[in-house]
């Protein structure tokens, strides 16, 4: 074969070649286009409830601490030594029982030294006396001249001034030896002694306290209202009328609020700093559970009942400083819907506006979704705690019925209203 045919041979090869390219990339989307495309992901698995509409009585909560109605640190009035500690530390005390004593010998001595004074005292007054009615005589018949007369009658006046002296001195040893004897001036529960028997202490404010009492029935629920609340609420018992708001107060460990009380005072003026008002409940204290200084969680508030939408907090999210909820429509697809929030009322968030009654909402899985998508909807109830969170974690106060989940949305809308 030639030069000129093996040049021929080429070119047709390579023609060869690019047109079977050419088909291979014409005729892929035709064959097996269907199992090369990529399956569309299905709808996420979402909890969905019905919005609740009851009618209720609204209240607020606020924080606050229990205070003590009367608080004493027991400070020596007289200076001397410990003798004895009469109490057991942490127990009830009555107003007048007995918490320290003083030595009293150096102020047993010294009311001693008084009453002799007082006795020197009163014998020189009575010298005195006799002796002003002695000069009256001796001057009606000219024995004596005035001046001696004047002389003996100051002398008088100043025995009985000594008299009463003797007798205030006498009353400041008596007092000050009845100040060794060192009793609770209210009645209360005791703390520990601070100074215990044998150390030295000193009389005077600025010395240290031997110990506290503090009063245990009734006792103080301070908590600071803002403004709104106050205007609402207290404002029309401020001004010293008669105040009927009911005032409930739980601790820390308490799911509810046990303990009922009512308004004591409101303070006169309103903190423009942090635009709150200072508020005082009072409450019975018998059992002594109340102890001053525990955190407490306040509700105030009544009123006229009135319907309302409730919700899970679980189901609300946040769009810079917004609040939202997602809807779920009768297509399945999930509508952003603003809301203004309430107080939370036996566990659920008041929706003041933008939800309505029965209205199906996201509870959980929240952030897996997003407005426009299609989901598929696991009707629960508007717990108090998801259905999803690990029991033992938050108190299951508004727990539903068990059937109640598996029941569709709208009928599960239905049995909680």
């Amino acid at each position: 074969m030639n030069h000129q045919s093996r040049r021929t041979l080429i070119a047709i090869a390579i023609v060869a070649i690019l047109g079977a390219g050419v088909a291979t990339s014409v005729l892929r989307p035709w064959h097996g286009g269907e199992a090369q495309a990529t399956p569309a992901p299905p709808a996420p698995a979402v909890e969905v409830a019905a919005a609740v509409g009851q009618t209720i009585t609204e209240w607020d909560e606020f924080s606050g601490r229990i205070e003590a109605v009367d608080r004493v640190e027991i400070r020596p009035r007289v200076s001397g030594t410990i003798d004895t500690v009469h109490f057991r530390e942490g127990s009830i005390v009555k107003k007048g029982d007995p918490l320290f004593t003083i030595d009293p010998r150096p102020y047993a001595a010294e009311v001693a030294r008084a009453e002799a004074a007082l006795n020197a005292a009163q014998v020189r007054a009575a010298h005195a006396q006799s002796e002003k009615v002695r000069a009256q005589r001796l001057l009606d018949d000219n024995a004596i001249s005035r001046r001696e007369f004047d002389e003996r009658i100051n002398t008088a006046s100043e025995s009985t001034a000594d008299v009463r002296g003797a007798q205030a001195a006498l009353e400041v040893a008596r007092l000050n030896l009845g100040y060794t004897r060192i009793v609770a001036p209210v009645s209360g529960k005791v703390s520990r002694a601070e100074i215990t028997v044998g150390n030295l202490v000193a009389a005077g404010a600025a010395s240290p306290a031997l110990t506290t009492v503090v009063s245990v029935s009734p006792v103080y629920a301070s908590f600071d209202v803002d403004e709104q609340s106050y205007l609402r609420y207290t404002a029309p018992g401020a001004g010293g009328g008669k105040n009927d708001l009911p005032v409930f107060v739980g601790l820390a460990n308490e799911n509810d609020y046990p303990h009922q009380g009512k308004i004591h005072s409101v303070d006169n003026r309103l903190d423009t700093r942090s635009g709150t008002i200072r508020v005082r409940a009072v409450f019975d204290n018998a059992d002594g559970r109340l102890l001053p200084g525990l955190y407490a969680k306040v509700k105030l508030g009544g009123g006229t009942p009135h319907p309302a939408v409730l919700i899970n907090d679980r189901a609300i999210g946040t769009d810079q400083g917004k609040k939202f909820v997602l809807v779920v429509d009768k297509a399945n697809k999930l509508v952003y819907r603003e809301v203004d929030l309430g107080p939370s009322y036996e566990g659920l968030r008041v929706i003041r506006k933008g939800l309505q009654p029965g209205e199906n909402i996201v509870v959980n899985g929240l952030m897996r979704v997003r407005p426009g998508d299609a989901v598929v909807p696991k009707a629960v109830a508007m717990a108090y705690r998801s259905e999803l969170e690990p029991r033992g974690t938050t108190p299951d106060r508004k727990q539903a019925a068990d059937g109640k989940a598996d029941k569709p949305a709208s009928e599960s809308a239905k049995s909680v209203s």
